[in-house]
């Protein structure tokens, strides 16, 4: 600053006047310049940290520095304006680099973004197309279109595409389902209609006494109410509980009366446990095999006259007497083969076979035929083997 207020700046092309200062001393002249030097620094310097933070306006922070830059040579600053404009030219500088970097990442993320929404508006396609997981397919749309609203970064007329792509899918697919639920409504209520002619003719037959016919249709009817399909819920519940009801009522009555039997029979069972006591030591084929059959005979007969037994008691009273039964059966049969006529008669037949065959080394011997004779007598030897061994087969049946 000179003597009559005027202050200047010195740059690497030469001094230059910046303003006149007349309303202080000179130091405070000074410093107010040098306060607008900070000031245009400062600016210099968020442009700096501006192609950091937002280096998708690149083009924009090099306009500013580009700006600055023209400004320089008349700023009314004092100051290292050579610094400044150094800093100035690396920021239009390196602006160029990061605007390119942001253009290529800003690509990248276009590419990303269109990939994934058209993977989404496929997979919204298959769905569209052929699912029948109505209500997990349905979340899924959902989803999708969730994650859809939040992919940014295409331009309008892709998007649009994209866009149609995916609502189409949605539409075929809520009109698959509604035409299903449609369909499933119409069968529901013709099943509802069956179950309920069903549900007439299982209360129609719960008071019936014919209890195996009875039972057989209950069951036939169960295959038709399995095969009828589902009603609509309420209407299918409370169809239920009444043939259940109806089912229940028949088959309580039938277990009730299987009971009362069940109790008459028992005295039965008594009855047959006494008479097996009593006849269980008297029949002894091994001793006496005509009597046996005789008493036999009469057990059987009195077996039938006390008649039925409990279910639960059948098979433990019939083994018993099947076991009488079976030793006089087992004893019978041994006897038969023991006095077989016709297994006597071949016994016979091989005796006779060895008398034939010593008559006729008998006849040899005297003839003086010594060979012919010991050949008889081997013949002979040989037959009486076999008829001692028919023999005792017969003996021992």
């Amino acid at each position: 600053m000179d003597e009559t207020g005027a202050v200047f700046v010195r740059t690497a092309d030469g001094e230059r006047q910046v303003g006149s200062w007349q309303a202080g001393s000179p130091e405070e002249g000074l410093a107010h310049f040098g306060t607008r030097f900070d000031d245009l620094a400062a600016e210099v310097g968020l442009l700096e940290a501006r192609l950091d933070s937002h280096p998708q306006d690149a083009r924009k922070t090099r306009a500013s520095a580009e700006s600055l830059l023209e400004q320089l040579p008349t700023a009314a600053v004092v100051g290292d304006l050579d610094s400044l404009s150094t800093q100035l030219a690396g920021v239009v500088e390196r602006s160029h680099t990061v605007e390119a970097d942001a253009r290529r990442r800003k690509d990248d993320q276009r590419a990303a973004a269109i990939a994934r929404k058209e993977a989404l508006a496929a997979e919204a396609e298959e769905i569209g197309e052929s699912s029948t997981q109505w209500k997990a397919a349905g979340d899924r749309l959902r989803d999708i279109l969730e994650e859809w609203k939040t992919i940014r970064g295409i331009d309008r007329k892709t998007d649009d595409v994209l866009w149609k792509r995916f609502s189409r899918a949605r539409e075929a697919f809520n009109r698959r389902r509604g035409s299903h639920f449609a369909e499933l409504d119409r069968t529901r209520a013709s099943s509802k209609k069956v179950k309920e002619e069903l549900v007439e003719r299982a209360e129609a037959m719960s008071g019936s006494t014919d209890w195996n016919e009875t039972a057989t249709a209950y069951r036939k009817l169960m295959d038709e109410w399995k095969a009828a399909g589902r009603a609509p819920r309420e209407a299918d519940d409370a169809l239920w509980k009444r043939f259940k009801a109806a089912q229940d009522t028949f088959f309580d009555a039938r277990h009730a009366a299987a009971a009362e039997r069940d109790a008459e029979f028992e005295a039965n069972a008594t009855a047959k446990e006494a008479l097996l006591a009593e006849y269980e030591g008297r029949i002894d084929p091994g001793a006496d095999l005509a009597a046996a059959r005789t008493t036999l005979r009469e057990l059987q007969s009195r077996w039938e006259d006390i008649g039925k037994v409990p279910r639960n008691r059948i098979g433990e009273l019939e083994g018993r007497i099947r076991a009488i039964e079976k030793s006089v059966a087992e004893a019978a049969d041994t006897e038969w083969r023991r006095t077989d006529p016709e297994a006597k008669a071949r016994a016979g037949q091989f005796w006779d076979r060895v008398r034939d065959f010593e008559d006729q080394a008998a006849k040899a011997d005297a003839a003086g035929k010594a060979k012919d004779a010991e050949k008889a007598r081997a013949q002979a030897a040989q037959w009486r083997e076999w008829a001692e061994a028919a023999e005792n087969a017969v003996d021992t049946r």
